[in-house]
């Protein structure tokens, strides 16, 4: 058990006051260190004092690591088995969990060698409520290094590969959760979403993914990278079973701050009233800027394929033929979207998810102090290990830092009201935006010896689509809707904040108007 913090020697404070510049004779140095020791007395006797941890409910076993014949698609870094409540909306469900959410008693790397050894000592939230809910935690599925990258290719553990075509990319950062579901392994699994890395895998391994409307579903527990993004969600093989699952982990958590002042007070517990509802009556708008994009040599992303275009078209028209209104519909700074993510996303990420140790400071909540010293040594130890997504986050947010004192990360949180106003006033006159989740084409994985500008290509040249939802917290919801080949295509459907169960309605009708893999 740690005694507390120690008092720092003179060396050490005149190195520290160098670092900010400051010129500190030892002299001086050793009169602070004396009004030191007050704050310092405070930290040891924190150490005294009694912490808060959410009470873990469930008996479970340590698990294990599966085997390669067990696990073909590396869709899982740890199998386990606990049973919840012995009744309840999941009884009967096997359920994978990402593995950037905590699992008492479970190994938890969120993809990286940095937090390898680690063990969650608490249950998040949305675990809690699963078990509750009667349903059985059969493992933590795989995630990309650090959840920073929707290639599929940078887990620690090596790539996780597509149900659907092996070679090809399964989607991440929930990678493991999205191939686990289309490989049949369960028919639930929970994912995380700050760019679209729910819709991303579900898009590309052809199962239903679903990123709730921000602060609906409780982040408590989960490895966080950018408070205002951060977002847990349904990843199923149907959008019954989506609803299924949103309805038992949906609902406010006193030690989540983004829930605060966001969560409506008559916010829908139940779900299920979405499927076979149909969409008569409904109205669709296909945006115009998420179909037919150009190259955006910019920032390095493909244009759209003209498949996916006419999958996801057919898809909408199809609900026209059963009572939907279809309309056109536009939103240019829809194509700055991405521009905005990167203000927000690389420089906020740095801060909070590197130098921040995952937690920050500043806000009131849960801090799950186990998890904050374990990446901060690992940080330490083996900085070397970040991935080219996470080392280029942290060169990069450290320069606009020292040189622009945070200027582009403050107006772009500061322009998210752009994309918020144009996405709410046409959602005042459709229930739901229609678009596809990625323009083009699943392309073959990252090969282990490609380029760093390569593989930082793969990790987040697909987020074209998907990325503003993350910023404006709409919910959004990918579906499959048709294929090119042996590859999934998947529509994406956004709704109004907190009217999940209207995009559920709408992806539940698309799912019902055949089989994808058939047409």
């Amino acid at each position: 058990m740690p005694k507390g913090a120690a008092l720092p020697s003179i060396h050490q404070i005149i190195e520290l006051a160098q670092g900010f510049g400051i010129d500190m004779p030892e002299g001086d140095a050793a009169e602070y260190q004396t009004l030191m020791r007050g704050p310092i007395a405070s930290f040891k006797r924190l150490e005294e004092l009694p912490e808060y941890r959410p009470p873990v409910k469930y008996p479970r076993d340590p698990g294990y690591r599966p085997s390669a014949e067990e696990n073909p698609y590396n869709a899982w870094y740890w199998r386990c088995h606990i049973e919840g409540a012995a009744k309840g909306p999941l009884k009967g469900y096997d359920v994978g969990i990402k593995d950037a959410i905590g699992v008492a008693g479970i190994p938890m790397m969120n993809g990286t060698r940095l937090l390898e050894g680690f063990i969650a000592d608490i249950d998040a939230t949305v675990v809690t409520r699963i078990l509750d809910a009667g349903g059985t935690i059969v493992g933590k599925t795989n995630a990309e290094d650090c959840s920073f990258s929707g290639g599929g290719h940078t887990c620690a553990l090596g790539p996780t590969r597509n149900p659907r075509k092996p070679t090809h990319s399964p989607g991440g950062s929930s990678s493991g959760s999205g191939a686990a579901v289309a490989a049949g392994d369960v028919k639930m699994t929970l994912g995380g979403d700050q760019a679209g890395s729910i819709r991303i895998p579900a898009c590309r391994s052809g199962i239903v993914g679903l990123k709730p409307t921000f602060g609906l579903v409780p982040y408590t527990g989960a490895v966080m990278i950018e408070m205002t993004i951060d977002t847990l969600g349904p990843m199923c093989d149907t959008v019954e079973n989506a609803a299924r699952l949103l309805s038992v982990v949906a609902g406010p958590c006193p030690h989540d701050p983004r829930q605060r002042g966001v969560i409506p007070d008559n916010w829908v517990a139940d779900y299920m009233p979405a499927i076979d509802k149909g969409v008569k009556g409904l109205k669709i708008g296909l945006l115009d800027e998420g179909f037919a994009q150009n190259e955006w040599p910019d920032l390095g992303f493909p244009g759209s394929d003209e498949v996916v275009d006419n999958a996801c078209l057919t898809a909408v028209k199809a609900l026209e033929a059963k009572g939907a209104e279809v309309v056109r519909v536009s939103a240019p700074i829809h194509m700055d979207g991405p521009h905005i993510w990167n203000g927000v996303g690389l420089e906020g990420s740095c801060e909070f998810m590197i130098k921040g140790n995952n937690q920050g400071t500043n806000w009131r909540g849960l801090y799950n102090t186990r998890l904050q010293e374990a990446l901060g040594r690992g940080f330490n130890a083996r900085i070397n290990d970040l991935p080219v997504a996470g080392k280029l986050v942290l060169l990069l947010g450290e320069y606009m830092k020292q040189n622009y004192h945070g200027r582009y990360h403050a107006k772009a949180q500061n322009q998210r009201h752009l994309l918020d106003d144009a996405y709410d006033d046409i959602l005042e006159n459709c229930d739901v935006i229609a678009m596809p989740t990625i323009p083009f084409v699943t392309p073959p994985l990252a090969e282990p010896d490609c380029s760093i500008v390569e593989e930082m290509r793969l990790a987040l040249d697909m987020i074209n689509n998907t990325c503003q939802f993350s910023l404006t917290g709409h919910p959004a919801i990918s579906v499959p809707c048709g294929a090119a080949g042996d590859l999934p295509i998947g529509l994406m459907l956004v709704g109004n904040r907190f009217d999940d169960l209207t995009v559920l309605q709408v992806a539940d009708a698309v799912e019902k108007t055949g089989d994808w893999r058939a047409r």
